[in-house]
């Protein structure tokens, strides 16, 4: 038999993540994984589980290859022919934020419960952010990467 978490029984904790020399889509699959809570055990598809994540030096995340100037990010404004184009070069002048949650978002199910669980990002541009009162925990990705941890 399934045991299916309860609301009572869910508990969120707080991660912080420095984005400095991060890849984009590396960093995009942890995040996603905590908001959708599946690095705990009682993982449950349909409640919101997952945990809240701060991620702070947005300015100082990486592209692999020629991806900042070549990739294309596409969006519609409604009317007749308002396909609009940007790449992550442009699109970090303006709004360097925008680029990983754009990422996490598209790695997230579709649905009111992935809009739920994207509001759980939290990104910010320096080192400050005004987290600290939750004490996050603190996951290194270098770390991980070494010691093959899985979140």
């Amino acid at each position: 038999m399934t045991n299916f978490l309860k609301k009572s029984e869910i508990s969120n904790n707080w991660y912080e993540i420095d984005a400095t020399n991060a890849v984009v889509g590396r960093l995009a699959t942890i995040i996603s994984k905590i908001l959708r809570g599946k690095n705990k055990a009682n993982f449950t598809p349909h409640m919101d589980n997952g945990d809240f994540v701060v991620v702070k030096n947005i300015k100082n995340i990486k592209f692999t290859g020629n991806k900042f100037i070549d990739k294309k990010y596409y969006r519609h404004t409604g009317y007749p022919g308002g396909i609009k184009e940007t790449t992550p070069k442009r699109l970090s002048e303006k709004k360097p934020e925008e680029i990983l949650k754009l990422a996490v978002k598209r790695m997230l199910p579709r649905g009111p419960l992935a809009k739920k669980q994207l509001s759980k990002l939290k990104i910010y541009d320096g080192t400050n952010h005004p987290h600290a009162a939750q004490n996050p925990i603190i996951i290194n990705l270098f770390e991980l990467n070494k010691k093959n941890i899985k979140i």
